[in-house]
Order: C-alpha cells, then sequence, then structure tokens
C-alpha cells in the first residue's frame, strides 16, 4: 500500500466509517478495502479503495469527502463507485469503465467479492451474484 498524506487521512476515514460492520460471513468489514487498497498502484487509486463503499454503506456523502480534501478525480471515482438503487447494475458498470480509477478499483472489488472462499456458504444467491459480478467484470475488461 502506498503511505502519503491522503492514502493516511483515508485509512483512518475508513476505519472509522467501517469499523462497526461486518461482510457477509461476520468478518470486520474493513478488511474489504484494506485488501482492494494493497494492490491499488498511485495515490487515487489507493484512496479511492479504501472509500469505496463509504458513500454508499455510511452517513458520510460526496460532498464531506470533498471538504476533507481528497480531490476531484477521487470525488469523480468515487461518485461513480456509489451505485444508486435507480440505475440498473449494467449501466452504472458501464459508466465507471469510462474512468480509470473507478475502473480500476471495481475490478479489484469485483474480484475480491468474487472469491468464494470467503463465503461461509455457497448457496444460489451466493452463486448469481457471482455471476453478475463476472459479467461485470467481462464488461469492464473489453476494450
Amino acid at each position: 500500500m502506498l503511505y502519503t498524506e491522503k492514502t493516511k487521512k483515508a485509512l483512518k476515514l475508513c476505519f472509522e466509517a467501517h469499523k462497526d460492520q461486518t461482510d457477509k460471513s461476520g468478518l470486520p468489514y474493513v478488511f474489504h478495502p484494506f485488501h482492494l487498497a494493497e494492490q491499488m498502484e498511485t495515490e487515487e487509486t489507493t484512496v479511492v479503495a479504501l472509500l469505496h463503499d463509504v458513500v454508499e454503506d455510511t452517513e458520510y456523502t460526496l460532498e464531506d469527502l470533498a471538504a476533507m480534501g481528497f480531490g476531484e478525480p477521487v470525488i469523480k471515482a468515487l461518485g461513480l463507485l456509489t451505485h444508486d438503487d435507480s440505475t440498473e447494475y449494467m449501466d452504472y458498470v458501464r459508466a465507471i469503465k469510462e474512468d480509470p480509477i473507478a475502473k480500476a478499483v471495481k475490478l479489484a472489488d469485483l474480484r475480491h467479492n468474487s472469491d468464494l472462499s470467503r463465503m461461509d456458504t455457497v448457496d444460489e444467491k451466493v452463486l448469481k451474484r457471482r455471476e453478475k459480478y463476472l459479467k461485470a467484470m467481462a464488461l469492464l475488461e473489453q476494450e
């Protein structure tokens, strides 16, 4: 992971925002964004990986994050990664494809969320969600 002033700020915010949340297997949720951030190569992708679910899953807004000084490319990518339920999932993915920061983070997110070894139970719902994620990865990887 890259350790810069902004990535350290994002690490702290990520931990604070997700500290009481767990994933579908009951593990601390914060391990997921930390895992994604470890795969990133730039300050911006690292920050976005750490914060990719903050707006969607907590009380923080894009405006809050902008006020914290994360910068326009980060805020734009986070906006794209925040899925609004009124937008069809594959349309959401198509929009992400146009932004290199959001695309890099979403690919890592989809790979991690498709890892069945993270699940305590693999049922039809999990397999269906994985199938959707595999289709999204294929769309993002198309030239």
